[in-house]
């Protein structure tokens, strides 16, 4: 899994996950890449206005350790979200942690991604 993400990323230490900025994320977007992107926040967050990334699945950061071997199995670069970048974080160590390869955070989160003028769901 790692491959993919490393590609668009450079190389990475296989102990820390990736940061990934908007710009390149909407690309990847643009381009039809398979990417999974996981909110942490808690679900009140994640469908309190202004919103979400399209197509996030949210799994809370206090799931995410449990739920990591569901990622796993979907074969596919994961972008963790939050509203900043700071809990993302967290849990992109988690799942780095606990064998994921192909894991960035999204830098500036959803607040970024809203005051880019981006849509959210």
């Amino acid at each position: 899994m790692r491959g993919r993400l490393s590609r668009w990323l450079g190389g990475l230490r296989q102990d820390e996950p990736a940061w990934i900025d908007i710009i390149q994320l909407r690309r990847r977007f643009a381009a039809g890449d398979a990417v999974v992107v996981v909110d942490v926040r808690q679900p009140e967050e994640f469908t309190a206005p202004p919103g979400h990334l399209p197509g996030a699945v949210n799994i809370p950061l206090g799931m995410v350790a449990e739920r990591a071997r569901e990622l796993a199995a979907l074969e596919q670069p994961i972008v963790v979200v939050c509203k900043t970048d700071r809990r993302s974080a967290r849990a992109a160590l988690e799942l780095v942690a606990s064998g994921l390869q192909d894991v960035a955070v999204l830098r500036g989160g959803t607040d970024g991604w809203h005051q880019q003028g981006l849509p959210l769901e």
